[in-house]
């Protein structure tokens, strides 16, 4: 319980510092003032930073955590120094936020950076931010189920095609040969003498 208030009262640092440094004075010479002020409120108007939030936070608990298992004879100085330490790195959270900014600075124009700050600072662009999510979850289901459906009726297109392809390709069979001869007469060396006499040599004299 004590670490969970130690780790959510870092929590609460980290953001103070991150105001601090939306507020900072300018931090790169090639961008003006104007420009990285246009940044900075339109980082702080998406939000962009606030998953890096725990970052250090948990990284302290773990920290903790792992000290406290190997020596818990030192619980409480290993709780008191490492919260200690790292509230003395919250301040760095401040160059994150600048880089930030000049990540934005460097790809949006000064006014496409306070009109993305104007939208997501009106009650349409909070929405967005917060509904957003819900939002994206329900179309990655619609695409799958799209995706599935498309799928499988092209599997089934392509398959009738060249099925019927090779069906149109097969060689035809031949008939088969079941006509008789033209008189249905026997073959001519099984047949009779004409007169129905016997051969010479058997006759008698």
């Amino acid at each position: 319980m004590m670490l969970h208030k130690r780790v959510r009262r870092l929590s609460m640092f980290l953001a103070a510092s991150a105001v601090l440094a939306l507020s900072s004075p300018v931090f790169a010479q090639d961008v003006s003032e104007s420009h990285l002020k246009a940044a900075r409120a339109a980082v702080a108007a998406i939000h962009a930073t606030d998953s890096f939030d725990n970052i250090l936070p948990q990284a302290a608990a773990a920290l903790e955590s792992q000290l406290i298992q190997k020596n818990p004879d030192m619980q409480e100085l290993i709780g008191k120094t490492v919260t200690e330490k790292a509230l003395g790195m919250a301040s760095r959270r401040a160059d994150l936020e600048k880089e930030a900014a000049l990540a934005y600075a460097k790809v949006f124009s000064e006014k496409e950076l306070n009109d993305i700050a104007a939208f997501y600072n009106s009650d349409s662009g909070k929405k967005l931010l917060d509904s957003g999510p819900a939002v994206t979850r329900d179309l990655v289901k619609a695409a799958d189920i799209w995706q599935n459906g498309v799928a499988r009726d092209l599997a089934q297109q392509v398959g009738e095609t060249l099925a019927a392809a090779a069906k149109a390709a097969a060689p035809a069979a031949p008939a088969p040969d079941t006509s008789a001869p033209a008189d249905n007469s026997a073959p001519a060396d099984n047949s009779a003498p004409a007169d129905n006499s016997a051969p010479a040599d058997d006759s008698q004299n």
